[in-house]
C-alpha cells in the first residue's frame, strides 16, 4: 500500500488516480498515523516552501514522516515541491529550514542571459543518470510535464538522477538511499510518469 501525504498543499487526486491506473493501492494519508499502514510513501506539493513545511509541522506530519524515513527506512518520493522539501534549506521568501533528507539548497532556476520565463510550464526530456532506480526499463522519448521555478541543488551531484536543460542543467529527479524526489509530475507526464510511479511502486 502506498502512502499519499495530504497536509493542505497540493491536489492528490491526480496522484492516486494514476496509481490506481497502475494496479497499485495507494491510501490517502490524512493523519500522521496512517502513515503506519504503508509500505511506501509519497509526498505531492504545490506551493510555497516555507508553507509547505508550516504545514507539516502544524499537522504533525514532520515527525512522523523523520520516523518513516529515518527509523523505519521507507522508500518515499517527493513530487514537485514536495521534491525540494527533502532538502536541507529552502530559499523562497528567506531561508527556511527543509527535511533535511537530501543534502543541498532549494534555489530559484538561474536563467543566465537567456530571455527564459518562470515558472518553466511544460513538456522537457530528460537527461538520465546510469542505474537510476525511478526510471528503469524506461526507453524513447523521455519527456515530462513540469510547472516551477526553483530548484534542488544538491550538496553530492551523485544524488542528481535525472536533469533537464532550460538555460543549463536543472534537478529534474534525486535520489539519496530510500528517500527519491521527482521535481516533474509523473501523475501529468503520460506513459514516462507512469512508469516511474510503477518503478517507484516496486522499490
Amino acid at each position: 500500500m502506498i502512502g499519499v501525504v495530504s497536509y493542505g498543499m497540493g491536489n492528490i487526486q491526480s496522484v492516486c488516480n494514476a496509481l490506481e491506473h497502475l494496479g497499485h493501492q495507494p491510501l490517502v494519508a490524512s493523519t500522521p498515523e496512517d502513515l503506519d499502514k504503508v509500505d511506501r510513501i509519497i509526498l505531492p506539493g504545490v506551493g510555497a516552501f516555507p508553507a509547505a513545511m508550516e504545514r507539516l509541522m502544524k499537522t504533525g506530519f514532520l515527525d512522523a514522516l523523520n520516523n518513516q524515513a529515518r527509523d523505519k527506512s521507507k522508500p518515499i518520493l517527493g513530487i514537485c515541491l514536495g521534491m525540494q522539501l527533502l532538502a536541507e534549506t529552502g530559499t523562497e521568501f528567506g531561508e527556511c529550514a527543509g527535511l533535511g533528507w537530501i543534502p543541498g539548497r532549494v534555489e530559484i532556476i538561474s536563467r543566465g542571459s537567456s530571455d527564459l520565463r518562470l515558472p518553466q510550464i511544460g513538456w522537457n526530456e530528460l537527461e538520465l543518470r546510469d542505474n537510476a532506480q525511478l526510471f528503469a526499463n524506461i526507453e524513447g522519448d523521455t519527456s515530462c510535464y513540469f510547472v516551477h521555478s526553483y530548484q534542488l541543488l544538491p550538496t553530492e551531484p551523485s544524488d542528481i538522477m535525472a536533469t533537464v536543460e532550460y538555460g543549463g542543467p536543472v534537478t529534474a529527479a534525486v535520489q539519496r538511499d530510500n528517500i527519491f524526489g521527482a521535481q516533474f509530475h509523473p501523475e501529468k507526464s503520460a506513459r514516462v510518469g507512469l512508469a516511474v510511479l510503477d518503478n517507484f511502486a516496486k522499490v
